[in-house]
This record gives structure tokens, C-alpha cells and sequence, in this order.
């Protein structure tokens, strides 16, 4: 029975669903992390062999002291990280215990952008032009070399965040204050087209499982036009010539970064001339719920097939797509608590058995800030094995499903 240890197993939301898998699986599995045993979800509790509790999940010689006195008698195989914020902590928990994954270097290709970006360009993957730059000089002098329009964002960032278009240099100017106490920024060319994933499960380099998910319209617009209501749909045919350049891309970017074993989450663009363009890549499953899409579009179970993935480096579950997956996000229109939900009883009406669940902020609920979430004031999931008829109907659910607040 193999051992691993798993990074702060109760957050984000989709982790529990992980540990679960490795149990499934046949692990033992510990967890470590800043949170009470008795703030795991139910899910993640259940799963885990036993768990530390430590004070600063953030001080990795205190962290990797703290798991060396553990009075526990087995010996770990693996560590195992779903979290993009405490992906480098820990690699120096695997560097420290000798333990196969990414090493603290290894970890930072998928994190730092300009490293990533570098590596890929000498493996000949297109990417979009970028610079790096720290002070109000050096962006200035980097959206020189850029050109205009660009993005500019984090070096080391994760879901959009802090992530701008920039069509000015006064608009970039104006921009720089909200970055506050970040170091270091990318910017990068803006890349016109549409905009979709290319996520994966690997073992030994070897990828065993693949998804792509469309984003309608595009992350950035989504995250910062308020009046949006985010589509993401899992694609059921990845057999078209464009999901097939977009297949050769993602396994080059892999290979380029010399990716072995885990879950892979990349962004990509296919432009209106044809081409398809790299965004960018973290070593990590995707958020927004999108393993529960990958479960509905094949009728499987996306986190055991990960973790015997990472145990066994197989996956034996049946991976025939059988639907096209789509959440809808729904922010409220006005201010303050919900007062009302509108045109959800149309919908199931219309829709009812392509509808698998929807969870909305109830009345009397406070609004949620857009801003800081991407689930919003909350989603509706539906899917259909038609192309057509699931894009038809998640853009119905985006049109016509309301929140009022007040």
C-alpha cells in the first residue's frame, strides 16, 4: 500500500474529491494542513488516514520539521498538491523527503510565466510575445516591445486574477496602482480568438486522459465585464482537425516542460486566421467545477481515474465522452441581498432533463462579489450529446436566468 501525503486536503472545493479517489484507490492517505480536522469537509475527513494540523502552512522548514516529527509509523511515496498556491511548498516537502514530482525548479516552469514561456520557446512552441518587468519603467519600456494591444498580469498568478487587457499607455499607467505589493508582472500580447483548455491526467509522461472546455466568452472578458455570465462547456468530439492541433500542442508543451505524472490544466486560443496559440500552463486539475463536467460528460469518476493514475499509471475506467457539459454562472443584477430569482422554472420547463443541478444564492441572500469568485451568486449545469443543442441551450440559461438584488 502506498503512502501519500496530501497538501491542505480540504480547499479548494474540488481537493476533498481528490483525497477520495487516492482512497479509492487503495492509499493511505495523510493530509497536512492550517485548517482544524473538524473544518474538512465530511468528504475529506472520510478519506484520510489521519491528519496534522499545522500553525503556518507557509514556512516550509517549519512545515517539513513539523511533518519529520509525526509520530507515525509508515513512510511516504508520494506528496501530492492540488492547489495552485501551495504548489511550491510543496516541492521543497518532496525535495526534503526525497520523494518523486516536481522539485521546487521544476515546479517554478509551471508557475513563474516568463520561465514557462522561455522554456517553451526554445522547444519552438509559439507563444505570445511577452515581457517581464518590476518597476513603472520597465513596463513601460516592456509594452514597447509588446506593443499594444497586451495583457498584463502576475508573473505567478492563477485564475485570471489580476489579469487586465490594456489597449493605452495611459490606460496601462492608470492600471498599476491596483497590483499593489506584486513584485513582478508579465505582459503579454494579446491573442484575438477563442478561448479554450486542454486538460489532462498523466502517468510517466504518458497522458491517459484528455478534455478540452470552451470558455464563452473568453476568461478575461468573463472577469471583467460584470454583466457576463460565464459559459464553460466540456466539448464531447475532440476528433475535429482543430482539437487534434490543439491534442499536439498541449503534448508538446508537456514534453517541452518535461510534465510526468498528474493533472494538467492549460489554456489555449484558436484564432480567426486558424492558428492555435499557447496561454499558459499549471500542473494542476482545473477549478470552476470542472471536474464535475469531466464526470458528466463521461459517465465516469475523474478523481479515481487521477488517483489510480498516480498510483498504478493506469486508468481502467471506461473514458467514452458521451455529452457536452455546460455550467452557466449567474451574477445578480443590483445591489445588496437577492430578492428574487427569475426564469428558472422556464427552464426546467424547456430544458428539465438535459438540467443535471443548479445551486443559486437564495432571496435574502447578500450578493457576491464577482470579482473574487468565479462561481458568482451561483450555476446551473445541463448537457446534451449535441453540439447545437447543448451551446443553444446553455446560452438560454445565460439570457434568460435572472437574480434580482436590492
Amino acid at each position: 500500500m502506498k503512502t501519500v501525503l496530501v497538501i491542505q486536503p480540504g480547499f479548494p472545493a474540488e481537493v476533498p474529491f481528490f483525497v477520495r479517489g487516492l482512497k479509492r484507490m487503495g492509499a493511505r492517505v495523510l493530509g497536512v494542513g492550517d485548517m482544524p480536522r473538524g473544518s474538512l469537509p465530511p468528504v475529506a475527513r472520510e478519506g484520510l488516514d489521519a491528519y496534522l494540523q499545522v500553525g503556518n502552512l507557509w514556512d516550509a522548514p517549519a512545515l517539513i520539521h513539523a511533518l519529520r516529527s509525526w509520530a507515525l509509523p509508515v513512510k511516504l511515496d508520494r506528496v501530492e498538491c492540488l492547489w495552485e498556491a501551495a504548489m511550491e511548498i510543496s516541492a521543497h516537502v518532496r525535495q526534503a523527503f526525497g520523494l518523486p514530482g516536481l522539485s521546487p525548479a521544476h515546479t517554478r516552469l509551471f508557475r513563474d510565466k516568463n520561465l514557462m514561456r522561455q522554456a517553451l520557446e526554445q522547444a519552438g512552441i509559439r507563444n505570445p510575445r511577452y515581457a517581464r518587468a518590476s518597476t513603472r519603467a520597465e513596463v513601460l519600456e516592456a509594452a514597447q516591445q509588446v506593443g499594444l494591444p497586451l495583457v498584463i498580469k502576475p508573473v505567478a498568478g492563477a485564475g485570471s486574477a489580476k489579469t487586465y487587457r490594456v489597449d493605452s499607455i495611459e490606460e496601462l499607467e492608470a492600471l498599476l496602482p491596483a497590483f499593489g505589493a506584486v513584485s513582478e508582472v508579465v505582459l503579454e500580447e494579446f491573442v484575438q480568438g477563442d478561448e479554450y483548455t486542454f486538460d489532462t491526467i498523466c502517468a510517466d509522461g504518458q497522458i491517459l486522459f484528455h478534455s478540452i472546455l470552451r470558455y464563452q466568452p473568453t476568461m478575461l472578458e468573463s472577469r471583467t465585464q460584470e454583466w457576463v455570465s460565464p459559459q464553460n462547456m466540456v466539448l464531447r468530439d475532440l476528433d475535429t482537425p482543430l482539437f487534434q492541433r490543439a491534442y499536439a500542442l498541449g503534448a508538446s508543451v508537456l514534453r517541452a516542460l518535461r510534465f510526468s505524472t498528474g493533472f494538467t490544466h492549460m489554456e489555449w486560443f484558436a484564432t480567426p486566421q486558424g492558428e492555435v496559440v499557447f496561454g499558459e500552463i499549471a500542473a494542476r486539475p482545473p477549478g470552476g467545477l470542472t471536474g464535475e463536467l469531466m464526470n458528466y460528460c463521461c459517465d465516469f469518476d475523474v478523481y479515481d481515474a487521477w488517483g489510480e493514475a498516480v498510483l498504478d499509471g493506469r486508468i481502467s475506467q471506461s473514458m467514452e465522452r458521451k455529452h457536452n457539459v455546460a455550467i452557466i454562472f449567474k451574477r445578480a443584477q443590483g445591489h445588496g441581498r437577492i430578492q428574487r430569482v427569475e426564469g428558472l422554472e422556464g427552464l426546467y420547463r424547456r430544458f428539465g432533463r438535459h438540467i443535471i443541478r443548479h445551486q443559486l444564492q437564495p432571496p435574502g441572500a447578500p450578493r457576491r462579489d464577482w470579482r473574487k469568485t468565479l462561481l458568482s451568486d451561483g450555476y446551473l449545469i445541463l448537457r446534451h450529446p449535441d453540439l447545437a443543442a447543448a451551446t443553444a441551450m446553455s446560452a438560454d440559461v445565460a439570457e434568460n436566468l435572472r437574480l434580482i438584488a436590492g
